[in-house]
Parts: structure tokens; sequence; C-alpha cells
């Protein structure tokens, strides 16, 4: 009993103890709507084609060829006209328009298009970042201030440099300046200033003296309250008569991803840069091929194989990794595992039925992006009829308000590459290219499109890829000209696969993902 009443009259001083403890030293945890953004609005707002008072009786007139290059907010997706002359179509492609709603059964149409511009709003949210705001600094103003540059990181401190004001004579000289993600404080005290708002979201500086004023200026130090991985502070800077804006970026470092290549008594250590990547389905005999013809000019270079045949046989050799697949699991979902099991710097991505040759040189890609900003380059590839194909594309976004964008792709390319005489900067190439492995995944392929779907990798990747094409680096394609009495039967049953019949749903499901994935509502191109 005594034993009882000494164990009951230790846990009642024990337990409020430990919860004091734990009180004082648990630093308690801030609350933040992590969707403190709002929804972006246009960057560039009709009402700064509006004239102040002062301005609105002056006469003007539009230039129509100017008007025609600037961005409108109703596109529209129309085939282009073209002269009828022979072999039009073979040379330069036909001219098309795809409208993308039309995939969407009607009775569904507008409970899909409140659901995405319900996922269009929080993408908006997710991805703007306030230095995306127009921001219009004021002539003639007093203030200095930095216009780019001030970063701090998540939660840490940074003096603001490049703060002074530079006014007429007064009695007294005050400025302030204001944030919503921070605090503002002084590293160090200037005689004879005044200094209000330390440690607050708005400080005010004041002082009789402006080079007193201006001397304090240079200690002000912004401290990020409002953890964020990636975003920035509009910062207000004020004085009597002049308000300034401008940021602070607030974010990580960007953590480096390097791959060690080892010392080589050559320029490029091909085996320890590239792994050659593919995605083979029932066509062993030219996957086959592909590897002997790799083998003759880069023995112990690393290839990867994604395989989802229904009864996958075994492909073994030195230097070679065979993954199985679920059976028809396809095309881009192949890609993918392959590509996530690289280790090497750069990615070669090559199809099954390509054969290497003398020009198939992987050293003058891994020069171009050695040597360049490009993450992908993209090489040629040469039929057994002697034409050969770099695919380049240009792709194009225009704004089409509520109803979605309108993607447009054409044959071409923005520019050659100083240096490479070859090689050019576009936006689409073909199924032949070296790739940084790390910008690669960044992009990624989108599993759904099991059968048809080449383009869409680059359309996804737009903004995240910087693609060249050089037209020196050639790899054959096995033939495709096949009599119809020596088909096999694997030929049979993969033609099946690659090349569905018009009742099955794959090109549906391909614009219905451009439809609501990327929001675009139609499509042009040749």
């Amino acid at each position: 009993m005594r034993l009882s009443k000494k164990l009951c009259g230790f846990l009642v001083l024990f337990v409020p103890l430990c919860l004091l403890c734990f009180h004082i030293y648990t630093k308690p945890a801030s609350v933040v709507n992590v969707w403190n953004r709002e929804v972006p609005k246009g960057l560039l707002d009709q009402t700064v084609f509006q004239p102040s008072e002062k301005l609105s009786h002056i006469p003007f007139k539009w230039k129509d060829e100017v008007l025609q290059l600037l961005p409108k907010n109703s596109c529209k997706c129309e085939a282009e006209a073209t002269l009828n002359i022979p072999f039009r179509q073979e040379l330069f492609g036909k001219p098309y328009a795809v409208d993308f709603a039309s995939a969407v059964s009607v009775s569904q149409l507008n409970e899909t298009k409140r659901r995405r511009d319900e996922e269009y709003k929080k993408f908006k949210m997710r991805h703007h970042n306030p230095t995306d705001v127009l921001i219009i600094a004021k002539a003639n103003s007093p203030l200095e201030y930095p216009t780019q540059g001030v970063e701090v990181r998540p939660l840490k401190t940074v003096i603001i440099p490049g703060l002074s004001l530079q006014d007429f004579l007064k009695k007294v000289y005050k400025v302030s300046l204001s944030a919503n993600k921070g605090t503002f404080n002084i590293a160090a005290e200037v005689e004879g200033v005044t200094v209000k708002g330390a440690g607050e979201e708005r400080i005010t500086l004041s002082s009789p003296n402006m080079d007193n004023l201006n001397r304090q200026l240079q200690f002000v130090s912004y401290t990020n309250t409002i953890f964020h991985p990636n975003t920035a502070d509009i910062v207000q800077f004020q004085s009597d008569e002049h308000l300034a804006t401008f940021h602070i970026k607030i974010r990580h470092p960007t953590v480096p991803k390097m791959y060690d290549t080892g010392s080589s008594n050559t320029k490029y250590n091909i085996s320890a840069l590239v792994t050659i990547a593919t995605k083979t389905f029932l066509r062993y005999d030219k996957l086959q091929n592909l590897i002997d013809s790799i083998r003759k000019f880069y023995p112990t270079v690393t290839i990867i194989i994604a395989d989802d045949s229904e009864n996958p046989q075994k492909v073994e050799g030195p230097f070679i990794e065979h993954y199985i697949m679920p059976f028809g699991k396809g095309w881009f979902a192949g890609r993918n595992l392959a590509i996530s099991q690289v280790t090497t710097k750069y990615v070669l991505w090559v199809d099954d039925d390509f054969i290497f040759s003398p020009r198939t040189k992987i050293e003058r890609m891994v020069d171009v992006l050695e040597r360049t900003t490009l993450d992908l380059v993209g090489g040629a590839v040469r039929e057994i009829t002697g034409y050969y194909t770099t695919y380049r594309q240009k792709i194009s976004v225009f704004p089409g308000g509520k109803e979605g964008d309108c993607l447009m792709t054409r044959q071409g390319y923005h520019h050659t590459i100083n240096g490479f005489p070859n090689c050019v900067v576009t936006d689409g190439v073909v199924n032949f290219f070296l790739a940084r492995t790390d910008k690669i995944l960044q992009a990624g392929f989108d599993p759904r499109l099991s059968r048809i779907g080449h383009l869409e990798f680059f359309i996804d990747g737009l903004g995240i890829l910087h693609v060249g094409s050089c037209d020196d680096v050639i790899v054959d394609h096995a033939s495709k000209i096949q009599l119809p009495w020596s088909k096999t039967e694997t030929d049979k049953e993969y033609a099946k696969f690659r090349y569905p019949k018009s009742s099955d749903n794959s090109m549906v499901l391909r614009h219905i993902l451009f439809y609501f994935k990327n929001r675009f509502k139609c499509m042009t191109g040749n």
C-alpha cells in the first residue's frame, strides 16, 4: 500500500515536470499557408497600352506588321493553304489541323472542361513565381536599389546591397522598406539615424543627415520567415514621394549532380560517359543485329534493354542489362524504365532496329554536349533507300484563352550552332539522340502513350530541354521493305501492336492527353 502511494506521488511529480520540460525546450512550429500564392494575372495586361490623361489626346497609328507578331489570347488552328504542285506532300508533308476537344465525348465535355480549369488553376498557383510579375520603374526616382541579384536561402538572412537615397535638401530624410515573406533589421547602428520596426515586415529609417541615412542603409538586412524552397519576396522601397519595387529571390542552392568519368588516355571515355538504351518488343533478331553492330565500334559501352514481349527471350552478353516488363506495357513506359537505370552522364537512345556504322560517331555528339549548353542532340537516321532524316521540328504554343492554347509544329530549326557547322538548335529530333541523363529524367515520358508517341516527349520538354540536331552522326535503319509472303509470324504479331487499326483508341488517347494534360485546344502542323 505504501509502495503504491509512493509510486502515485512520484508520477504526480514526474509527469508534470516532463510536460514542463517538453514545453520549454520544444520550439513551437509555425503554421504557414503554403497556398499563399494568388492565381497570377497575365504578365502583359492590356492596361499597359492605356495612356495617362496627359497622353490621351496624342494620335497614333497601329503597325500591322508588328501587331501580327504579338501574342494574342485567341489563337486558332487552321491548316495552311499550299500550292498544288507535284510531290508536294511527299517533299514537304501535308498541312493539317486537329481539334482535341472532339476526342472527348459530347456528354462528358462540360465536366471535363470544369476539371481541366480547376487543375489549370492549381498548376498556375504552383508554378507562378513573384519574379514573373511585371514591374515598371518610375522615372527620376531618388531611390537607388538593386534591380536583380539579391538572393537569400529559405529562413536565412542577407544584407540588401545598393540601397541609397539621393534627394533634395530637406529637414528630415525618411525611407521605409516593406515585404510580406520576411522581416528587416540592421546589422549596425549609425549615429543620428532613427530606426523603427526592426525585426518586422516594415522598417522605417529617418535622419536629418542624408549621408548618415545612406550609411545606415548599407547595413539593412532581410530575413526570410516563410519557408518555400524556390520563390521570391517583392520588396517596396519608399520615400516621402517615391516608391520603388524590387525582388529578393528565396531559394535553396541548386545541388549539382556530377559524374566522375575517371581518367582516360583519349579525349572522351565513351564507356564511362555514355549508356545506350533501347526498348524492344518481339523483334529479337533485329535487337541482336543492333547489339552486334554496336560491339564492332563500342565493345564496352553498357546497353540497357527494356522488354515487354509476352514470352521474353534471354538477351545476354558483356555490358548488357535486360529488364523484363509486363506484357504490352508500352513504348514510353519502356523508355522510362531503361533510362531510369542509366548511371552515366549521357544516355544514347536508339530503336531496336537500328544498325551502327562507321558514321555512327557517338564522340561527336558527346563533344557537342560537352562544349555547349544543349541538353539533348539528335543525329540522322538513314533508310536502306539512302534517304536519311533528322526529323527536326519547331514547336510553338500560342495563347488561346479559356478554351486552351494552340500547338503548332513545323519542320525546321531555329539557327546553326557556332563551331559545329552540321548542327542546329531546334525543338524536336528523330528517335536517335544523346541526352544528359538528369535532364531527360526531368522531362520524362508519359507511360500512357503505349503504342503511338514521339513528339509528345519534346512537347512535355518545352522549357526544360535545350535541343540540338547534327546531321553528320548517322545510324542505319534496318530495311522495312518486306514482301507479303516473306513475313514471319513474329513480324505479323509485331505489326498488330506497332500499327494499330483505326478502331484502336491510341490516337484518341493521344488527343485527350493533349486536351487535358497539356491544355491544348488544337494543333496544326505538316
